[in-house]
């Protein structure tokens, strides 16, 4: 389970999908365990080692402070982005014939 600033986080939905052509693509739905805002994380990486993501409220927006704390930690906390993208790929979907690690 990751944590960011000392707070649980509770990952609602998560996803990826493989293919030779597009690369990995997912996402993870998650919020604080203490807070009532819901953020998306998009990912998406060619081969499985660089990888790129978009940050997004999910339903109802939270404030602009919120959001960028949350960039913030993203940006700074590597343990919590390798968290997230871990819960992604760990619900793949699709051609998985490639190996992340091997890539």
């Amino acid at each position: 389970m990751g944590e960011m600033d000392g707070q649980t986080i509770q990952v609602l939905n998560a996803s990826m999908i493989h293919d030779v052509e597009n690369g990995y693509i997912g996402k993870v739905e998650f919020k604080l365990a203490e807070g009532k805002t819901a953020y998306e994380v998009a990912l998406f990486s060619k081969k499985g080692k660089e990888w790129m993501y978009s940050l997004n409220f999910t339903a109802a927006s939270g404030t602009e402070e919120e959001i960028v704390a949350i960039e913030q930690q993203l940006e700074e906390d590597d343990d919590l982005f390798d968290f997230l993208v871990n819960t992604a790929l760990s619900r793949m979907e699709g051609d998985s014939s490639g190996d992340v690690e091997g890539e």
